[in-house]
């Protein structure tokens, strides 16, 4: 593209790069499909019989008590297996930036800027409902800035199935750079101690991990140990554990050595890991997680009442539903307003605003973040429960009306899009992509 020329938002990228999409998100389906099951079986175990059996099982405390390791199982989960969602996250955007189509900084501009509008835009909502609140609750400012990947992947799967790809790519871009800003605020605004030795220690095995990815070792023997340290020197300076999973990935490379072939011998250790790392975050980790974090005791309609009128709760769901929309979709307004760019042909703004709800599905993240903001035992713990997968759920709906109407206009274009004349397994309409430009 020559200088000065328009930027197509949203446009066809690489049929390779297509396909690379198609894969992950087949694979983040299946996650969201588990964590939906996973935060069902939570919520009906804490308002059965049985929620006694649930409580003890999430907040039974089990390691090296020496290391501050002494945790609960729930806090395993929200320290140590997100960790590893945040590791594939990591690795996802460094390889988009760096080998995938979002390389061209002027494609990587449009879900770069949605989703600092979806941080922003829900943050002021928030802030703005609890202003006079009082009693900590503006703590909770970011905890509706994220949206989860594999809860709104799976939204999109359903009702999305004939949506162009780059409308997927940008969802899933989207939702990465999103999680990447809410790990980005967690390090620095909920901090409450920070211990200056172990962070720098933790930079040691982080350093020797990097050195040994960069020189393509891949022996899990080696390079387990190195991140478990880099886990639990972080976990210890008071910074939250699972910024260690976005840094270890970050030193990780996407494209193969000039000795080793170069970037047309394959696919890059970046790749090789998140092949074999994305099925235990989407299809354990983040369901685990979902399992000991999505337990709310509702109390019947009086209590779930209590809950959702709560000031916190209200600012939670209004900057899912409403904030996500606005931010997501203003942000991306803008860049085509204030740049030479505009709408691929044949999308409409009606498709943005349906990716902008889905948006407000904002549960792994924002689970974890109300959890630091008011702690464990405070009781808007459980108000922010319940507003996070009240909102989320709304928002899913509403996405899925506006998304489901568009699915039906695309299902007519989607058949001569996948034409193949020559039946050699790329559909014709990426032959141009291709060829040497």
């Amino acid at each position: 593209m020559i200088k000065g020329s328009r930027t197509s938002l949203f446009s066809r990228g690489s049929w390779l790069e297509t396909r690379r999409i198609a894969e992950v998100l087949r694979k983040e389906t299946i996650g969201g499909v588990l964590l939906l099951a996973a935060a069902t079986v939570a919520l009906l175990w804490a308002n059965s019989p049985w929620a006694p059996a649930y409580e003890a099982l999430r907040d039974w405390r089990i390691g090296p008590a020496a290391w501050h390791l002494d945790l609960s199982i729930g806090m395993w989960a929200a320290d140590g297996l997100l960790a590893i969602f945040f590791f594939v996250a990591g690795l996802e955007l460094k390889r988009e930036f760096v080998a995938g189509d979002l390389r061209d900084p002027r494609r990587a501009a449009v879900p770069v800027a949605a989703a600092v509008g979806g941080v922003v835009v829900p943050a002021l909502i928030y802030t703005l409902v609890n202003l006079d609140t009082g009693d900590g609750a503006l703590r909770g400012w970011a905890i509706p800035t994220a949206t989860d990947i594999a809860f709104a992947l799976a939204v999109l799967a359903v009702v999305g199935r004939h949506l162009p790809a780059a409308l997927r790519t940008f969802l899933l871009t989207l939702a990465v750079v999103d999680d990447l800003l809410a790990i980005a605020i967690i390090a620095v605004f909920y901090t409450a101690e920070l211990s200056v030795l172990p962070l720098l220690g933790a930079l040691v095995p982080l350093a020797v991990f990097g050195v040994l990815v960069q020189r393509r070792v891949r022996s899990w023997w080696l390079l387990l140990p190195l991140a478990a340290a880099t886990w639990v020197l972080m976990h210890e300076s008071g910074v939250h554990a699972t910024v260690a999973g976005v840094l270890l990935a970050f030193t990780v490379p996407v494209v193969r050595s000039e000795k080793a072939g170069g970037p047309e011998a394959g696919r890059g250790l970046a790749e090789h890991f998140e092949h074999r790392f994305r099925p235990l975050s989407a299809g354990f980790a983040v369901p685990v997680f979902a399992l000991l974090s999505a337990g709310v005791t509702l109390g019947g309609l009086g209590g779930l009442g209590a809950s959702l009128t709560d000031p916190v709760a209200v600012g939670i769901m209004a900057g899912l539903i409403v904030g996500k929309m606005i931010g997501i979709t203003t942000a991306t307004w803008l860049v085509a307003r204030f740049t030479r760019a505009t709408l691929d042909e044949g999308l409409g703004w009606a498709d943005v605003i349906g990716l902008a709800m889905l948006g407000g599905v904002g549960f792994t993240v924002s689970l974890l973040i109300g959890e630091l903001a008011f702690g464990t035992g405070n009781p808007r713990e459980e108000h922010v429960k319940v507003a996070v997968l009240t909102g989320s759920l709304i928002a899913a709906l509403l996405a899925s009306v506006v998304l489901r109407i568009r699915n039906r206009v695309y299902r007519r274009v989607h058949a001569a899009e996948s034409l193949d004349a020559d039946h050699d397994g790329i559909p014709d309409v990426y032959h141009h992509r291709l060829t040497p430009s």
